[in-house]
C-alpha cells in the first residue's frame, strides 16, 4: 500500500479529542455527578476514541509506518489537542513550559521519521 499519512493523522486527531474529552470533560461542571457515571460516560466517549484510533493505526501500520512512528505522532497529537482543551475547556493558560515540553516531544517525531 502506498504512503498515506493524511488518514492516519487525521483519524489520529479526531480520537485524541474524543480521548482527551473521555478523561477531561468532568474537571469543569461534572464534580456533582456521581464517580460511577462519570467513568460510564467516558466510557462511552472513549468508545469512539477506540472506533478511530484503532483503523488510524491499522492504515498507517499498512502504509508503512512503524508502531514506534504511529505512538510518537499520536502522543504529538495528544499535546495539540490537550493544549487546546485545557485552553478553551478547562480555562487554563499555556506557559513557556508547555512550549518547550511540545518541542521535545516534536524532536522525538522528528528523531523517528528521518531518514525514513
Amino acid at each position: 500500500m502506498e504512503n498515506r499519512p493524511m488518514p492516519t493523522i487525521i483519524l489520529l486527531t479526531f480520537s485524541n479529542i474524543f480521548m482527551t474529552t473521555a478523561w477531561y470533560w468532568h474537571l469543569k461542571g461534572g464534580e456533582a455527578k456521581p464517580l460511577w457515571l462519570v467513568v460510564l460516560i467516558s466510557w462511552g466517549i472513549a468508545l469512539i476514541e477506540y472506533c478511530l484510533a484503532v483503523p488510524a493505526n491499522r492504515i498507517g501500520y499498512a502504509s508503512g509506518w512503524s508502531a514506534g512512528q504511529l505512538k510518537i505522532v499520536q502522543e504529538a497529537l495528544a499535546l495539540v489537542v490537550f493544549a487546546g482543551f485545557m485552553v478553551w475547556v478547562l480555562g487554563e493558560p499555556l506557559h513557556w513550559r508547555h512550549f518547550a515540553a511540545f518541542g521535545c516531544i516534536m524532536a522525538g517525531v522528528a528523531f523517528l521519521f528521518v531518514g525514513r
